[in-house]
């Protein structure tokens, strides 16, 4: 478009949406090279809007339009992503009609919707992922004991905080909702001596891990099974969730609570809960629920004790909040992505390719700012003994030597 064509309409309506950017010191620029941006500081970054329809979704509906016009590339983001999306996070956007009843209705995650859900963001290829993920291919939150630790070494050290967390002992059982590629139930069996069942709805991910097993000379110890966690039978010492809990949905609360009460032994049984979180009730973005994770929810820290924890007679033990943590693992998958960008272009599509951009930058802005949370919940049935005494075991910094040489890092 020319100049010319930048009416007074549009700059009106492109001062609207300036001002709200004014707070984040976010510079607006129109298609014509024009701005309306009068901040006396140096913007963090601009965003630059190709038409005048692309103003328009952007100003009426940012929650769901900023994704859709950054994956056609009619808006862009100059200054960096990341530092951009950070200071538009903090900004407060009014919570839409569209959210609002989210909350009230909450989608149903039938078990065939959950696996529709799954398949749409787990079974993209598992080449896919092993692309900017680690050797591991866990997709959950790293735990970084010091700054300068390496994804893959952060990576087992989070397992061995779960594993530690829960103190398993050789022989026991253990029951895994959602176990992905099956790194952690593999890792407790081999560093822990125990026995796991792993849940998980993914197809693709199922496979690896039994092929995985199998390599390894774990099959008899661990056992996939692809069914849905609500299909949990028998008892077992321990229970524990990675990154399930979001794809569950407020509305199936009462299904978890269902299986930890019929699942977790009452006298000796423990069990973990690891999932992206908030501090209030909010519904995701209803972008990222149209694009990336359908379905998906991040429950407040409340609803989990009073909707599926206090149903299931579970005493709450231990809370921790690794956010910063998941900030800086999201970081290191960006790099990683950004690092396979022609080869996702070529495999997918260019839209493909700017929406995981997008995504995997938007989410590191959100635990940065902390409009998002990565909990850990610990907890066992009210009238079992807790694990620990004290939580000075947990935090001891050194994990398995054996995990560290199997994968070659020493």
């Amino acid at each position: 478009m020319s100049s010319a064509s930048v009416g007074w309409v549009a700059r009106r309506l492109a001062g609207a949406l300036q001002r709200r950017l004014a707070p984040a010191r976010v510079r607006l620029e129109l298609w014509d090279g024009s701005s309306p941006y009068d901040g006396v500081d140096p913007p963090v970054g601009a965003l630059v809007v190709r038409d005048a329809r692309t103003l328009r979704r952007v100003l009426f509906d940012p929650h769901l339009h900023f994704g859709e016009t950054y994956m056609t590339g009619t808006l862009e983001v100059r200054g960096g992503l990341e530092p951009v999306l950070e200071a538009v996070s903090r900004l407060s956007l009014t919570p839409t009609l569209r959210d609002r009843l989210t909350l009230r209705f909450p989608p149903a995650n039938t078990p065939r919707r959950s696996r529709r859900n799954v398949h749409h963001h787990y079974d993209l290829g598992n080449d896919f992922y092993s692309g900017w993920l680690d050797r591991e291919l866990l997709y959950t939150c790293a735990y970084f004991e010091h700054p300068d630790l390496t994804l893959e070494r952060a990576q087992i050290a989070k397992m061995d905080l779960v594993c530690r967390k829960l103190r398993l002992r050789p022989g026991e059982t253990v029951v895994e909702a959602g176990c992905g590629w099956g790194a952690l139930a593999l890792h407790m069996a081999r560093e822990y001596g125990v026995r796991v069942k792993a849940f998980n709805i993914s197809r693709e991910q199922t496979a690896y891990a039994r092929t995985r097993a199998a390599r390894e000379g774990l099959a008899s110890q661990v056992e996939f099974i692809e069914d849905d966690y609500r299909n949990v039978r028998g008892e077992y010492d321990v229970f524990v969730s990675v990154g399930m809990l979001e794809h569950v949905g407020l509305k199936h609360f009462p299904s978890l609570a269902a299986v930890l009460t019929r699942a977790v032994r009452r006298t000796c049984g423990r069990g973990l809960l690891h999932f992206i979180g908030r501090d209030q009730p909010r519904p995701l973005n209803a972008w990222i629920r149209r694009r990336i994770f359908p379905g998906g929810y991040p429950p407040a820290l409340a609803e989990v004790a009073t909707r599926v924890l206090a149903p299931a007679r579970m005493s709450i033990l231990d809370v921790e909040n690794l956010r910063l943590h998941y900030a800086r693992t999201l970081a290191h998958w960006s790099r990683r992505f950004a690092a396979m960008g022609d080869q996702v272009r070529t495999r997918y599509s260019e839209e493909f390719r700017r929406a995981w951009e997008l995504y995997l930058a938007g989410s590191e802005a959100a635990f940065v700012t902390g409009s998002l949370q990565l909990f850990q919940v610990v907890f066992a049935p009210a009238e079992a003994d807790p694990p620990h005494w004290t939580r000075a075991e947990i935090y001891r910094s050194a994990g398995p030597r054996a995990s560290y040489e199997l994968i070659g890092l020493d």
